[in-house]
Formats: structure tokens, sequence, C-alpha cells
């Protein structure tokens, strides 16, 4: 007790044990946020395979003829490859810009400041072509397999 009869009383933080718990709160948040995102990148990849077998289908005469002409099976996969990973890479990049247009824009408003990692954005934009050739090649595989007979003979 001290002098004028008012007790203190002493109050011991652990500085360690709080750290341990944001770190701990920190990966917990890592966790979910990969989680999400995974979810999110599937559900696009299938969204990009979709769009792919439309094309597809919507080229059969097309796909048709230029096997009839002579276009061997690595080309039409190729072609289709590449357009699935065109769209995506663009995509990719339009993403990001949004990214980093929304970063400063909060920026701004919060009066806090951002930094923006070139290295994430490139490797960003790179998995975002890399789904699209991964979940493009079905697709891709269909329309190189088609019989040239039959896909002219479509409608």
């Amino acid at each position: 007790q001290s002098e004028e009869g008012m007790e203190l009383s002493y109050k011991n933080d652990d500085l360690l044990k709080q750290a341990k718990q944001i770190q701990d709160l920190s990966a917990s948040t890592n966790n979910q946020l990969i989680l999400i995102a995974s979810i999110s990148l599937l559900v696009g990849g299938i969204g990009v395979m979709n769009i792919m077998l439309v094309s597809v289908t919507e080229r059969t005469k097309e796909i048709g003829l230029k096997k009839a002409l002579g276009a061997r099976r690595k080309r039409i996969l190729l072609q289709f490859l590449t357009e699935a990973s065109v769209l995506t890479s663009i995509g990719g990049v339009l993403g990001v810009l949004a990214g980093i247009a929304l970063s400063q824009i909060i920026s701004k408003i919060s009066m806090t400041p951002v930094a923006i990692s070139p290295l994430a954005t490139v490797i960003a934009v790179v998995f975002s072509t890399v789904i699209g050739v991964v979940f493009g090649i079905i697709p891709a595989m269909k329309a190189s397999k088609l019989n040239p007979i039959e896909a002219l003979r479509s409608e």
C-alpha cells in the first residue's frame, strides 16, 4: 500500500506471448487467404476451360477445314493453347492494374503508404498465363483430335 491508502498493482504483460499470438493469427489469416485464392483460381480455370470448349464447338468447321488443308494436330493444339494463354494473360494484366489502382486509391484515402512489388506483379501475370495453359489443354486436345470429315459436315 502507498502512504495515502491507495493500492498499487503491477501488471506484467508477456510481450513474447503477445507476439506469438499475433504471429499465429497472421498465419491463420494467410492460410485462409491461400485457400480462398486457390478456390478462386480453380473456378476461374474451369471458366476458361468452358469458354475454350465453346470456342472449339463454334469453330468446328474452321478446324475441319484447317485439318483438310493439311494442318497437323500439334498446330491446332498450339493455336488453342495460345488463345487460352493470351486470354488469361490479358485477364492477369487487367487484374494487376486494377489491384494497383485500388491500392493507390485506398492509400490516398487512408493516408497510408503502399508498396507494390514488381516481382509479385510479374509472378501474378505468369501464374494467370499458366492457369490458361493448364485449363486450356483439354479443349485444345479436343480440337486437335477432331476428324476433318465430320468437322466439315457439322453445322
